[in-house]
């Protein structure tokens, strides 16, 4: 809708402005400061050019009114302009909100666990973010493809297989054995090695067929990474092997040297990254020829920027943030543009129940597993409050208000919207078709800029995504959601002389909590279920 009335505004002004959505709707839908920045060209007033310029709209289709106040250009849309919107995206819900094919396209990676263990809560996060930016950037016409990086080697994986050989010998084959530090413990590790032992049999347990025994435990977590994704909702197009790019270091470490991003010392090879904006230079080949992680990042990130997207775009937990200058360095380094690569920092998740800490996963040992958060409130009240606060700050929520069954559930609160909106048809007899000639001309003027903030979930979504600020999707939501609410209480509906005006417009509002509970993935209720 804002795009529209922009090009309508435009082909008037015949110039460039900003169009702005006051928060009071009662005095405009939009409104543009355009006069003040004309007031030196012109030598005039902005209340002298306000003015002039609102004359210049007189009867226009779109616009109830077009006023000058204070040098602003301030616009109420027309109640024939909303009802045209309305009827075409009731005719076309499927195509509502959604954008035009675009020429951009993105790749982002996120996720990318170890697989080392199941996800935990921390995961979680940047896995919902992820998945929701994936399904609006697809919604509104870019091309957004998903890659999961699969730390599939290095010590980590070692330590998996050695984890679960103790196991065996500990909990299997009652023998004494001493943990590393950095052992992996919970009742996971424990049935990775009963299902281990039934598999391959007493005499496979042995020191010198851990790297097997490493290989198959990382198939089996990351099947188990895979299902807890699946729980929340979450597909993602390809996984990506760090083993796969081993044999590419070679070339890469010379295209880095030629290109005097790298040097030797101390007989290690460093990335030269302070001349990029890092602290300090980083070791990227260790004394014995092994490369560091970094080195095998590097690979992974050298690949991703040389395939056909305009940007790529990573996920990473809030510990990440010194590893930015690190990878942008080396992408510089190697002839790409730095800022072709977007870095999303995921904070950090304090979970509560009944006020007190969440108690950690026996399964996992010392983390709170994101499947047993899921089985107690449901992927859906997961997956809105990671989107309820902008993903670089702290999330702390209590597990308790999402089960609630009332208001103070935000979930609940605009899910019963929804259905109330299906009861009031029901209660009607009728169905959006029976509607959707509906002129919307006795609408108060409560109705239009409730009619207006449902049509404005295009707005919103391209904000989001501009933005990368997820969290103005709930925000509008939970708005719409109190507005229709409030409007529902305060007029009849049912037998009243503007019954059908009246459903057309809870059929818009339930189109568009609809559309953007999808994008979020969640499934808006039709029927609230105690």
């Amino acid at each position: 809708m804002k795009s529209i009335v922009f090009n309508e505004i435009k082909k008037i002004l015949e110039c460039d402005f900003v169009l702005e959505n006051p928060k009071d709707k009662n005095l405009a839908h939009f409104a543009t400061p355009l006069a003040f920045s004309l007031a030196k060209e012109l030598k005039k007033s902005p209340v002298l050019i306000a003015n002039d310029l609102a004359s210049k709209f007189a009867n226009h289709v779109c616009f109830e009114s077009v006023q000058a106040v204070n040098g602003y250009l301030n616009f109420k849309i027309s109640k024939a302009f909303l009802n045209k919107l309305a009827t075409k995206a009731l005719k076309q819900p499927n195509a509502f909100t959604k954008g035009e094919k675009k020429q951009e396209s993105f790749l982002l990676e996120y996720v990318s666990a170890n697989p080392t263990g199941p996800l935990h809560i921390g995961h979680a996060r940047g896995a919902v973010f992820g998945d929701t930016l994936a399904r609006l950037a697809r919604h509104l016409g870019y091309r957004f493809d998903t890659e999961y990086y699969v730390n599939d080697a290095g010590n980590q994986i070692y330590l998996l297989g050695l984890s679960v050989l103790l196991s065996v010998k500990e909990n299997i084959l009652k023998e004494k054995v001493n943990y590393p530090e950095q052992y992996y413990k919970g009742r996971y590790i424990v049935d990775l090695a009963k299902e281990a032992f039934e598999k391959f049999g007493e005499q496979f347990f042995s020191q010198e067929n851990i790297a097997a025994l490493a290989s198959w435990a990382k198939d089996k977590m990351l099947f188990l990474i895979k299902k807890n994704l699946e729980q929340a909702k979450i597909k993602i197009d390809t996984y990506a092997n760090e083993s796969s790019y081993y044999d590419a270091l070679n070339a890469t470490l010379n295209s880095l040297k030629e290109h005097k991003g790298i040097y030797e010392k101390e007989g290690k090879i460093w990335l030269a990254s302070s001349q990029k904006g890092d602290e300090k230079d980083r070791v990227i080949i260790r004394e014995d020829g092994r490369g560091t992680y970094l080195a095998a990042d590097i690979v992974y990130h050298k690949d991703k920027m040389s395939r056909s997207y305009d940007k790529c775009i990573n996920i990473w937990g809030a510990d990440h943030h010194g590893y930015i200058f690190r990878i942008k360095a080396a992408m510089e380094f190697l002839g790409f543009n730095p800022d072709n690569l977007e870095i999303i920092l995921a904070q950090m998740v304090s979970l509560l129940k009944d006020g007190e800490p969440y108690k950690m996963s026996k399964r996992a040992g010392n983390f709170i597993l994101m499947s047993d958060v899921i089985e107690e409130i449901g992927s859906d009240a997961l997956r809105y409050i990671f989107l309820s606060k902008k993903c670089d700050t702290h999330l702390e929520f209590d597990i308790s208000d999402l089960q609630k069954q009332d208001n103070s559930n935000p979930v609940y609160y605009i899910n019963y919207a929804h259905a109330r909106i299906h009861q009031v048809f029901a209660k009607a007899g009728k169905k959006i078709d029976d509607v959707i000639d509906a002129n919307l001309q006795s609408l108060n003027q409560d109705g239009v800029n409730l009619l207006f903030e449902a049509l404005n979930l295009k707005t919103i979504l391209n904000d989001a995504f501009e933005a990368r600020a997820l969290q103005k999707i709930p925000d509008y939501l939970k708005n719409l959601a109190a507005s229709f609410h409030k409007f529902y209480n305060e007029n009849k509906v049912i037998g009243s002389i503007n019954e059908n005006d009246l459903l057309k417009l809870f059929a818009l509002i339930a189109l568009s909590i609809k559309t953007a509970f999808a994008l979020m993935g969640i499934e808006a209720k039709d029927k609230m279920e105690h």
